[in-house]
């Protein structure tokens, strides 16, 4: 029912631009992609911002076909989250080091973390702020700086926008914002650690997925 042109405009789920020379096999992704809600049986949809393009055209699909699909997908878009190297716009699965998953050890995530892109007093492109704005701060309402009395003292910030006012000036060094960062992500999963430890089914699925994780 939807046209080529439609299709080409889901293109940049797959980091192209409409305006980019496609192969049959990338045309053909959105509409896979879509296919895939349907066959899933997906009540809700909950990804990135970068793949609202496809998922809203499974809901015009539902209002095109006969019959109608009466309950369309719920599509909640969410902020997506920048790689952790330099000039990442997005986690990538096949880079493990561009991202934080749920089953990293403490310390992965800390030496993830350690290696993570932060420009010194720069706020765009920052993914060590960007993870302390989106995550750390909703989930646990402060972040804690510890450091010698010698470079400031411990810290307690109370607001993203306090944190990245010093960061800014210069105040709240990368390398200081990197240790509590590191920390925060570590207690918040710290419980999803504990699950897939302590729960049977839990390490069966684990297992599981570990098993598929892609490789280069």
């Amino acid at each position: 029912k939807n046209n080529l042109l439609r299709v080409k405009r889901c293109s940049q789920i797959m980091g192209r631009a409409e305006s980019d020379e496609m192969s049959a096999a990338q045309i053909f992704y959105p509409c896979m992609q879509c296919a895939d809600i349907f066959f899933l049986k997906a009540d809700i949809c909950q990804l990135g911002m970068d793949q609202r393009k496809v998922n809203m055209l499974a809901r015009e699909y539902c209002d095109l076909t006969k019959p109608k699909i009466k309950n369309k997908p719920i599509i909640l878009s969410h902020h997506m989250m920048p790689g952790l190297k330099q000039g990442q716009e997005k986690m990538s699965k096949s880079d493990p080091d561009s991202a934080i998953f749920m089953e990293d050890t403490e310390q992965e995530v800390r030496r993830k973390i350690k290696k993570a892109f932060c420009p010194e007093m720069i706020v765009e492109g920052n993914p060590c702020l960007d993870y302390t704005k989106t995550i750390v701060f909703p989930k646990l309402g402060k972040v804690t700086v510890q450091r010698k009395e010698e470079f400031g003292g411990d810290v307690v910030y109370e607001t993203y926008e306090q944190l990245e006012k010093e960061f800014v000036d210069g105040q709240l060094h990368p390398g200081d914002l990197k240790v509590a960062l590191a920390s925060c992500i570590n207690k918040i999963l710290q419980p999803v650690r504990e699950h897939f430890e302590q729960n049977e089914e839990a390490k069966k699925i684990l297992a599981k997925v570990r098993k598929y994780k892609v490789s280069r």
